[in-house]
């Protein structure tokens, strides 16, 4: 039997930031996130805040629309980059309804992490959620007893 690397009560307690324009995502994703137990979560509508939000926040995990007025998410995910530091591990997950191959691979090479199609399945999504998460747990595990030497 092994023993568990991260307690699922930490991954739990991480900060995620949604931003959507569409108030019914924000609020499928809010219940979606609240049923699994996440405690730290923040939900914008508006594109024009979200990089105040995620330079104020620090969030572990941002999920992200792609086409949203003002700001879209290409756009915010070339500006979350510009404010992270190089040896940082924050994890972007795309939610959009822009399937195409383009989109998948520019949200990428932009520093997406994951990408998934609307309408998603709940559960997937939960798990990609998790997954996320528990990878920059272990990250930021790894930096700290590496700068210990």
């Amino acid at each position: 039997m092994s023993a568990q690397l991260i307690d699922p009560q930490e991954i739990l307690e991480r900060r995620i930031l949604v931003i959507d324009d569409e108030e019914a995502n924000v609020l499928l994703l809010r219940n979606i996130l609240q049923r699994e137990g996440y405690t730290d979560v923040h939900c914008l509508t508006q594109s024009s805040k979200a990089l105040q939000s995620y330079i104020d926040l620090q969030p572990h995990l941002v999920l992200l629309d792609l086409m949203m007025p003002e700001v879209d998410g290409f756009q915010l995910l070339e500006a979350f980059s510009r404010h992270d530091a190089a040896d940082e591990f924050r994890p972007v997950l795309v939610l959009t309804a822009d399937t195409t191959i383009q989109a998948r691979r520019k949200a990428l090479s932009l520093g997406a992490k994951d990408f998934v199609a609307k309408p998603f399945d709940v559960i997937e999504v939960g798990l990609r959620i998790s997954n996320l998460l528990e990878t920059g747990l272990l990250y930021e595990r790894l930096r700290t007893s590496n700068a210990a030497y």
